[in-house]
């Protein structure tokens, strides 16, 4: 056998049995939701993929919302809840866009999540910290731009499709 074949199988076999690229993806989702039948409105996020430093599977997700769906909601801050959706559920949510994260990421991500569900008190207020403002946390340890306009508040799909606008690098279209 030539020598350049040797080297040639010699190399294709390195690469072949190299470590698989390690990578984690973040999904930003919402859910239509209807406030009078139903599920609410909701964003949340979900990660999956394999952590490049460990090789550990990544397959979560987050979302925040307060602990009990009562009016209580409506007069101020409720106790809250980090909750994570069935995957039968998510595939029948909007998914806007995807990015791929580093490990660095993932975990600044994750402490983040702890902080929001281990918050003492009454963390969850449908105006100042709610699903929306979780998940635009989350977009803002990436380095996306996040607003929060007024008029979005209580319409995750409506803001969701906003972020998407302020960041055309996403390459994301409106839902």
């Amino acid at each position: 056998m030539p020598k350049f074949l040797i080297h040639l199988f010699a190399l294709l076999a390195l690469v072949w049995s190299g470590p698989a690229l390690a990578d984690v993806q973040i999904h930003f989702h919402s859910v239509n939701g209807s406030v009078l039948f139903g599920r609410y409105p909701h964003t949340f996020f979900v990660l999956e993929g394999t952590l490049e430093s460990t090789g550990k599977a990544v397959n979560e997700n987050y979302g925040f919302s307060a602990r009990k769906a009562t009016t209580a909601v409506l007069r101020g801050p409720v106790e809250h809840m980090v909750l994570a959706e069935k995957p039968k559920f998510i595939k029948k949510t909007n998914r806007h866009f995807t990015m791929t994260i580093t490990d660095e990421q993932y975990y600044r991500i994750i402490a983040e999540k702890d902080k929001w569900q281990n918050a003492p008190g009454k963390y969850y207020s449908l105006d100042t910290r709610n699903c929306i403002h979780f998940v635009g946390t989350m977009a803002k340890i990436l380095g996306l731009k996040v607003e929060y306009p007024e008029d979005m508040l209580r319409r995750p799909k409506k803001w969701l499709n906003h972020v998407t606008s302020l960041n055309p690098q996403l390459g994301a279209k409106q839902l």
